[in-house]
């Protein structure tokens, strides 16, 4: 089918996923997060936190589970044991044989890849329990290193127009394995969407944040977190748009760089 600005086939998942990916920590309601599961979106980031999540993440794998790409991992992913509890309750809970993406959250905060960790999850993939193994992380050369050289099949990290230092210590370095790469923080925690003080042009709409994201062909996913169905109806409209053009680069970054003063 190959790929196109709205979508990517990911060789580490085996689907081709809708490249804005849901989360659901702002607050979407039970009725907005069927409406995105029913739509287009099928990358789904489910944090243990996110309980209102299950129910309808479960009818929708039950519905067509080989559609959806499922991301999950521990809270505090310290110890082998923790993970491997995550996951058999995990499968639990969502009523399925299998999750899509585990992975350890903010490595060297919350987690660590230790030796008996890494163990642990490529047992788990041997197992058919997960079907790729990746972490979460903030420390961008730790991440190219990764990248390069390690038994993970995905990257989820920090990437926006005010945190643009992944395309320079994480993206030159994936041609080498090619890990997915999931993006975060889109708007970085709103200040993208807030002119900041000396700055005398507009802020940015969250659309253009997520296409800011996208318009990196390194990056398959990009999450957002809408706070509302309407929210959610204009984040996916956004991707249609396609990449931004040089003017809305250039103010992206302009923007950005505002921002990280």
């Amino acid at each position: 089918m190959g790929d196109d600005f709205q979508h990517r086939d990911v060789p580490a998942f085996g689907k081709r996923v809708f490249r804005l990916g849901l989360a659901v920590s702002h607050g979407l309601d039970d009725a907005g997060i069927r409406e995105a599961l029913d739509g287009r979106m099928n990358y789904v980031f489910w944090a243990p936190t996110a309980r209102r999540l299950v129910a309808p993440l479960r009818e929708a794998l039950a519905r067509d589970r080989e559609r959806y790409v499922v991301a999950t991992g521990p809270s505090f992913g310290w110890f082998s044991g923790s993970i491997r509890r995550r996951v058999e309750r995990s499968l639990r809970m969502l009523g399925t044989d299998y999750i899509d993406v585990l992975q350890l959250y903010w490595v060297g905060v919350s987690s660590a890849l230790t030796e008996a960790n890494l163990e642990v999850l490529s047992r788990l993939r041997e197992e058919g329990k997960v079907r790729a193994i990746g972490v979460s992380i903030h420390d961008r050369q730790r991440a190219g290193s990764l990248a390069e050289d390690s038994a993970l099949d995905l990257l989820m990290i920090r990437y926006n127009a005010a945190h643009p230092g992944a395309e320079k210590d994480v993206f030159p370095r994936l041609a080498r394995r090619r890990p997915a790469v999931i993006a975060y923080t889109a708007t970085a925690w709103r200040r993208l969407l807030r002119a900041p003080r000396g700055w005398a042009e507009r802020a940015a709409t969250a659309a253009e944040c997520y296409r800011f994201c996208l318009s990196s062909a390194s990056v398959d996913v990009v999450l957002c977190s809408p706070a509302s169905a309407a929210q959610l109806r204009e984040d996916v409209a956004a991707v249609d748009r396609g990449a931004l053009d040089a003017g809305e680069m250039d103010f992206m970054r302009r923007l950005g760089r505002a921002v990280h003063r």
